[in-house]
């Protein structure tokens, strides 16, 4: 599993989280001419775990200056130019974030010594509105400066491909943090006791725990609920936690083998809000999950045999999807095996560096 044909890599990231590390490294040992990451450190309000060593790759620090909140957010790299500059890729790969106001410079700095710049992103929703002429016709210049584009999902791609990137030249990688898991250890069913419930997640508005809280309040027996991160939300949730359904333990963040205990602890996972790297952790874990369609990696990742994919921000659908996963324990095991065998085959870091190494050889020729 190498990309024989190209040189060294280079790849910029905003910042590195502490999940991404192995994927990295696992990119960077099959990358012959070597992977070189640029990266720099988020904003304190962002409780993000970054990573300071990438074993057998080069990590090169940015300088990021945020500009401005919220909607209006952009980032600056300090820095950028000079990285290219000292290690000098063949290849580069690059956030697809039209908010990094250092990317023009770094893919006109390829372009002009032949070399191609593979996009890595979400995708592009449909833009309406009276402004959305407008918008559609940026993105469409947007994505036409990358010569591959890699996204997490069939609906990131049938949204690039739709604003002119080419089929041959559009990937998809499903995104995990987790490697292809070993032979599953059978778990026991939660007949004659509670349910167990795990959240996995930066605690954010957007991951929409205060109703996870909610709906497990509404179940009868009454579930244990294990609530796992860290973020801007946690004080909140606590006193909503307090208010609405006290027995809910919050562990902050963890890592390794404590984060893998809570995984082995619960019988069922559940994201009531946008996300989906958590998701893939606990599918490789053998676990039955409940998630809210976000941005497209939510729809590839779930199924009706290993769990349920239901509306964002619904309280109802919510709450009905909890009964019915614990009205049939056995069920729910038989879900957890399916959710094991789909991290086995299709998600894991193993298949996202694979679909790397083909992007990275579909341009590096020319």
């Amino acid at each position: 599993m190498a990309a024989a044909s190209a040189g060294r890599v280079g790849l910029q990231q905003r910042v590195l989280p502490t999940y991404r590390a192995a994927f990295f490294e696992m990119l960077g040992n099959a990358c012959p001419g070597g992977l070189s990451v640029f990266a720099g450190q988020p904003r304190p309000s962002e409780a993000i775990e970054t990573t300071e060593t990438l074993p057998g790759v080069d990590l090169v620090r940015a300088g990021n200056l945020h500009l401005l909140r919220g909607a209006a957010y952009l980032c600056l790299q300090r820095g950028l130019l000079a990285w290219l500059d000292r290690r000098s890729p063949q290849v580069l790969i690059m956030e697809a974030n039209p908010r990094y106001l250092s990317s023009p410079a770094a893919v006109r700095w390829m372009h002009a010594r032949g070399r191609p710049v593979i996009g890595w992103g979400l995708g592009a929703p449909p833009a309406g509105g009276l402004t959305g002429g407008l918008r559609i016709m940026f993105r469409r210049r947007f994505v036409a400066q990358f010569d591959a584009m890699i996204t997490y999902s069939e609906q990131g791609a049938e949204e690039y491909i739709g604003l002119g990137s080419p089929p041959g030249r559009t990937f998809i990688a499903a995104n995990a943090v987790a490697a292809r898991p070993g032979p599953q250890l059978e778990r026991a069913s939660p007949t004659g006791r509670p349910g167990r419930i795990l959240f996995v997640g930066r605690l954010q508005a957007r991951k929409r725990v205060d109703l996870l809280l909610e709906a497990a309040a509404k179940l009868e027996p009454r579930p244990e609920l294990m609530i796992v991160g860290d973020g801007p939300e946690r004080q909140r949730l606590q006193a909503l936690a307090a208010n609405v359904f006290p027995p809910a333990q919050f562990a902050g963040a963890q890592f390794g083998e404590a984060l893998q205990s809570h995984f082995a602890w619960a019988d069922l996972f559940v994201l009531p809000g946008t996300g989906g790297l958590a998701v893939q952790q606990a599918m490789a874990s053998g676990l039955p999950v409940v998630v809210a369609r976000g941005d497209g990696t939510q729809r590839d990742l779930v199924s009706g045999d290993n769990g349920w994919l239901i509306t964002p921000d619904d309280l109802r659908a919510l709450t009905a999807s909890l009964r019915e996963a614990f009205s049939d324990p056995e069920r729910l095991v038989a879900m957890g095996r399916r959710s094991h065998q789909l991290a086995a085959e299709r998600f894991n870091i193993e298949s996202m560096t694979a679909v790397f190494l083909r992007a990275i050889e579909s341009v590096a020729g020319g």
